[in-house]
């Protein structure tokens, strides 16, 4: 062929990312680890990091592209309800499971940080495939739940806990690892589970059988499922296992796979329970408390998660503009992508070191009671906050990559597509603020050990002094006009404690320039508007080491 008509020609483009390093590259993940107290599982951390940024880049392309698939029935028939994957997330799964996502602090139950270690690995995991994340996070979240029923426990927890996978489709007692699912949501109820319809009745056999149905199902492939239905003496929590005690399948009945807007590479359902046999965890009556210190840990997930996303979104926007030429230079050397940058730098950095805060809190609870007091709060603000950052960070970090960054060929579609779900998933944003709410009007221990958290930065900033005394103000207002004002409230609180955080750490450019921007007012409302006096260069150093 001529070379006068050799038009395609590829110049100009970023090469691939992968594979990389998306713990070595990312000082803010280290030094919160080390911060926080779980530096003592680097190595682990390191290997599993070498996976995420190789091998499992590749997969979550493979899973997400080849969703799940219902199958009601065999070939000849039988109803069998299964759900069958792509070998890619079976794979995903196998990583994430042997690696710890869904064990290590169980594990390593004791040594403190276990769960901020853990928390280290979620926040790697969820970076390269998010929908495997939802099972994981079940699965590592039951086990406060389970052990209140101390005979499942006995049973359950050692495979539930195991660094193994097994995604066939037989009984769990038979296998050396399981993966746990759950199912609250009812159609008529949604977040108020206390409207839940599903009925619960006692058996000779000691078991109880359960008839209703589920609006949301999640991740129905599990080995078994912690459920809400009415008992004779209330709302109650149940095990439920896919496969009845006579190694017969369960009476779950799958009505269809959720056709989500994203988290394509997980199935959600909606299900029907038809006499499916069950176990009681805990006391009947008591199901919401009991399922509850689950939801406590799937929360803190959902932190992670979001903190994960935003960090992958904007190693996609460093990675192409770094590479990229506009106008005589590269896209990161121009004056106002260089503050779009930095302004999402120092969010991802304010949200990474609230995530680890709530890890520690959460991982110190048990030994310390005013940790515990503080992560009641803490857990539910990250949750909101964060959870509802990431949105519009990614559409940002998107829009770095210009038009590209619009089409499935890149991870951004996915990343925006996952983003809104953390904010909906485990109580969407109203339920966590007036969670907050209730916390500090009805725990006087939680709201102390809050307002103590800030006072341990008191004097490292003007603006942050000045905050603290004004959400003392605040609280001090008539308790009945505080609901409606409850997101604002988490707003300034969330800022706040970030700002204590990072002014803690010891790095003042960055504390200083947050407080300046996210209290102080100097910034607009989009991102990319952070004063011409910020240290632009300083955040995209520590942004990302490659």
């Amino acid at each position: 062929m001529s070379d006068r008509f050799r038009t395609h020609q590829v110049e100009n483009q970023p090469p691939p990312l992968s594979p990389y390093d998306p713990f070595g590259s990312d000082p803010p993940l280290r030094e919160a680890l080390a911060r926080e107290g779980g530096d003592w599982a680097r190595p682990h951390i390191q290997n599993y990091a070498h996976l995420v940024g190789g091998e499992m880049m590749v997969l979550v392309e493979q899973a997400n592209t080849n969703r799940p698939r219902f199958k009601p029935v065999d070939a000849y028939g039988h109803r069998i309800d299964e759900v069958d994957f792509h070998p890619a997330y079976h794979r995903l799964m196998q990583l994430g499971s042997e690696h710890g996502v869904s064990g290590f602090a169980w594990r390593h139950a004791g040594t403190p940080g276990a769960h901020v270690a853990r928390a280290a690995l979620m926040y790697l995991h969820y970076q390269a495939d998010q929908g495997t994340s939802c099972p994981l996070t079940m699965t590592y979240a039951c086990v406060p739940t389970l052990r209140q029923a101390p005979e499942l426990a006995r049973d359950w927890l050692p495979r539930i806990t195991a660094a193994s996978y097994d995604g066939s489709h037989r009984p769990a007692w038979e296998k050396r690892g399981n993966t746990i699912g759950m199912g609250m949501t009812e159609k008529q109820g949604g977040s108020d589970v206390r409207s839940n319809t599903t009925q619960a009745t006692r058996s000779s056999d000691g078991l109880y059988r359960l008839v209703g149905h589920k609006w949301f199902f999640s991740a129905p492939m599990s080995d078994a499922f912690l459920v809400l239905a009415q008992a004779p003496a209330g709302l109650s929590c149940f095990l439920l296992p896919r496969f009845a005690p006579d190694g017969s399948r369960n009476g779950i009945r799958i009505q269809r796979l959720k056709d989500k807007l994203g988290d394509w590479s997980n199935a959600s359902s909606e299900v029907e329970f038809q006499e499916a046999c069950a176990w009681l965890v805990g006391d009947e009556g008591r199901g919401v408390a009991t399922i509850l210190q689950m939801v406590a840990l799937t929360r803190q997930d959902c932190l992670i998660g979001s903190a994960a996303l935003m960090r992958q979104a904007l190693v996609q926007a460093l990675h192409h503009t770094r590479h990229r030429h506009a106008f005589g230079r590269r896209l990161i050397e121009q004056p106002l992508m260089r503050n779009v940058l930095a302004d999402l730098a120092l969010e991802s950095e304010a949200a990474t070191a609230l995530t680890f805060r709530v890890a520690r809190a959460i991982d110190a609870s048990e030994r310390d009671a005013g940790e515990a007091a503080l992560a009641r709060v803490i857990t539910a603000l990250g949750k909101y906050w964060v959870c509802k950052r990431a949105t519009p960070f990614v559409n940002e970090a998107q829009e770095c990559l210009g038009g590209i960054g619009y089409v499935e060929d890149t991870p951004m579609p996915r990343l925006l597509r996952q983003a809104p779900l953390n904010s909906i998933w485990e109580g969407s944003g109203n339920i966590q603020c007036l969670d907050v709410l209730r916390a500090l009007q009805r725990e006087p221990a939680s709201r102390a050990a809050f307002f103590t958290e800030l006072a341990s930065a008191r004097g490292g900033h003007g603006l942050l002094d000045r905050e603290i005394a004004g959400l003392e103000r605040m609280l001090a207002g008539e308790p009945a006009a505080l609901e409606a004002q409850s997101r604002l409230l988490a707003e300034r609180m969330t800022l706040a404690l970030q700002a204590a955080i990072l002014i803690r750490t010891g790095n003042a450019a960055v504390s200083d320039a947050f407080c300046l921007s996210r209290l102080g007012g100097e910034r607009g409302q989009a991102f990319g508007t952070l004063s011409s006096s910020t240290p632009s260069a300083h955040f995209l150093e520590r942004a990302w080491s490659a």
